[in-house]
């Protein structure tokens, strides 16, 4: 980043301000730049292309990312949606459709009855597990 065109640094290398410093990024141009100080004293730095920015959007942003991060963690763990063992594109985008409606379903009964995802998940397979049991399909010899 080129700040006082003295040259471009790291952002790590250019002192902040709390509500953002406009900065020049090299091959794009003005971006807005947040440097972010957690509990534990990891730093993350946000930038932006909307120099109007304030810190309070900025916050407003960064609570609806961790609401998709939130729901692609649940997507994957709950759902597998990225372990479609299929190679056709039709095949894929049945999987992906099927996983996502599985998590909605997870989701509103989680708003209903309070149950998490992985409760609920957890209920289905010792269900499906159970009823396996009293009445196995194949037996060992």
């Amino acid at each position: 980043m080129d700040l006082d065109r003295q040259g471009y640094r790291a952002v790590a290398e250019v002192a902040l301000t709390a509500g953002g410093t406009v900065v020049h990024l090299e091959g794009f141009g003005s971006i807005r730049v947040f440097k972010v100080v957690s509990r534990d004293g990891d730093i993350e730095y946000w930038a932006t292309n909307d120099l109007a920015m304030d810190e309070l959007t900025r916050l407003s942003h960064a609570e609806q990312s961790w609401g998709i991060e939130n729901y692609h963690r649940g997507l994957k763990q709950c759902c597998g949606v990225e372990r479609a063992q299929v190679r056709a594109a039709r095949a894929q985008r049945n999987h992906i459709g099927l996983a996502i409606r599985a998590f909605l379903r997870l989701e509103h009964h989680f708003y209903t009855t309070g149950v998490s995802w992985y409760e609920a998940k957890a209920r289905v397979i010792r269900g499906a597990v159970r009823a396996y049991i009293a009445n196995p399909m194949y037996k060992l010899p």
